[in-house]
């Protein structure tokens, strides 16, 4: 199911389980996963792209294996809020994906992620090489502590 906010996303959960956070590149799958009570995203994985039913079926194995109740996507929209060729791309990977698995599945706006995992790994004096094995799953913890936040706010609301 895919979720039309995060508001109703977290309704769909079930309470005392974690959830993953993609950043959905061209070559890689950054992978992250939040702790049981959904307040710290951990990046955890990096996966190299392949063909749509491989990524899945790794991608599906992995949140098993971790215990995942749902996927926070991140949305590449373009800075003035438009939305493009990549943005559609992962809308149907998205669309892909839920025929897969009855996890529930919401969008997060990714705008910026992958620069602040980068200013991180930076501040970290992470080498050029090591930045670029991990900037991906970096970027998917940013993608989802963002959603973590927004759903511990929208709990004490």
């Amino acid at each position: 199911m895919i979720c039309a906010s995060v508001g109703e996303f977290l309704a769909a959960l079930p309470p005392n389980r974690a959830v993953a956070g993609l950043d959905l590149g061209t070559v890689t799958i950054g992978v992250a996963v939040s702790d049981l009570r959904r307040q710290v995203a951990t990046p955890i994985q990096v996966i190299r792209r392949e063909r749509f039913t491989l990524d899945a079926a790794r991608l599906l194995a992995l949140l098993a294996e971790r215990g995942a109740a749902g996927i926070v996507l991140g949305l590449p929209l373009n800075m003035d809020g438009s939305a493009g060729p990549r943005v559609q791309s992962t809308e149907a990977f998205a669309r892909n994906l839920e025929k897969l698995t009855p996890l529930p599945i919401c969008y997060w706006d990714e705008r910026l992620s992958t620069v602040a995992a980068e200013r991180a790994l930076l501040e970290a004096d992470t080498s050029r090489k090591r930045r670029k094995e991990v900037i991906d799953q970096v970027a998917a913890g940013y993608i989802l502590q963002g959603a973590l936040d927004r759903m511990a706010y929208l709990e004490r609301s």
